[in-house]
């Protein structure tokens, strides 16, 4: 792990320092690379607040992700972010994620937009050959891994991690058993399962989620549970149990899941009226933002203020806009 924490460090710490945006200056929100869900979910979200802000121009940064974004916002690189709840909790807590670095800064605008499930993907190809039918039998079978996750700065490597050492393998232990770990951003992930480079793919699932729609749909995978260890390791390092909807083809029903849960995030110094016209944004355009990015049906405005939504204390901003309407006292 401290291997995956310095690199994560050293990749946050790269990104370009800018300070919070001020009037005519750029507002940008920090994403994930083109082609992920959060890049569709941002640029949904710039396209609701663009026209409230005047004198702003906003721009989406096509990179980090659920791991990164709290440091992306804490540094200046984005003034708002798509965060993880439980990232942005242990980002502001120093967690040994972070190398002991706090996220003093970030603040949360809203809460509870979406579930954010860490989902295991198999190729059917490689159960059959195995009689695999359970993830539980797959990490605990000692034969050659082949695994595909995003790069890191996703939230998607550490959790992975956790995994695999609730059943007693490290992503070391997996390449000296003649296993392989590949980590690549998203639009490269579907044609490495189809070729059949990869069997075993982690990541974060979203209803709608481009690429595993792609992949449930061009390649023969299978949805497995995730095993009572990995629930019972990921709920020690904060995602709450949860079952992953039937969403995708390749489904044949819910399956157990964990939920990293999603809340766009500030910095501290973004002026109070600009954190209140992007939260008002949002929550009165909640249907059209549905409509472009369907993973936020799950969003009800009435509780995106809720602890357990934020994770972070929220910026004066957006709380004034939530005793506004008369949600929080």
């Amino acid at each position: 792990m401290h291997t995956t924490r310095r690199g994560l460090m050293a990749a946050a710490a790269g990104l370009a320092i800018a300070r919070p945006a001020a009037a005519n200056e750029t507002l940008r929100i920090g994403a994930m690379p083109v082609g992920s869900g959060w890049y569709v979910a941002a640029a949904a979200i710039q396209r609701v607040v663009a026209p409230v802000l005047e004198g702003h121009t906003v721009e989406i940064i096509p990179r980090g992700g659920g791991v990164a974004n709290p440091m992306v916002v804490e540094r200046g690189t984005a003034q708002i972010a798509l965060s993880n709840v439980q990232t942005a909790v242990l980002a502001a807590n120093g967690d040994p994620l972070y190398n002991g670095q706090k996220a003093q800064n970030i603040r949360a605008l809203v809460g509870g937009l979406n579930p954010v499930f860490i989902g295991a993907m198999v190729r059917n190809e490689f159960l059959r050959q195995n009689n695999f039918t359970t993830l539980d039998q797959i990490l605990d079978s000692g034969k050659p891994l082949r695994i595909v996750m995003k790069p890191q700065g996703s939230n998607v490597p550490p959790a992975v991690d956790t995994i695999l050492a609730a059943h007693g393998l490290s992503r070391d232990k997996v390449r000296a058993n003649g296993g392989s770990i590949i980590q690549v951003d998203v639009a490269q992930i579907p044609a490495i399962l189809r070729d059949g480079r990869a069997d075993i793919l982690f990541d974060t699932v979203l209803r709608g989620h481009p690429m595993i729609t792609e992949l449930s749909l061009t390649a023969d995978i299978s949805f497995l549970d995730l095993s009572e260890r990995s629930l019972e390791a990921l709920a020690r390092v904060g995602l709450r149990r949860a079952m992953l909807p039937q969403w995708f083809t390749g489904q044949s029903g819910p399956t157990r899941s964990g939920d990293f849960g999603t809340v766009l995030i500030a910095h501290a110094s973004v002026a109070d009226d600009v954190a209140y016209r992007v939260v008002k944004a949002i929550i009165e355009n909640r249907d059209r933002l549905v409509s472009e990015y369907p993973a936020f049906n799950a969003f009800k405005p009435e509780d995106a203020w809720k602890p357990e939504n934020t994770g972070v204390p929220l910026h004066p901003g957006a709380a004034r806009y939530y005793r506004e309407r008369g949600w929080m006292s």
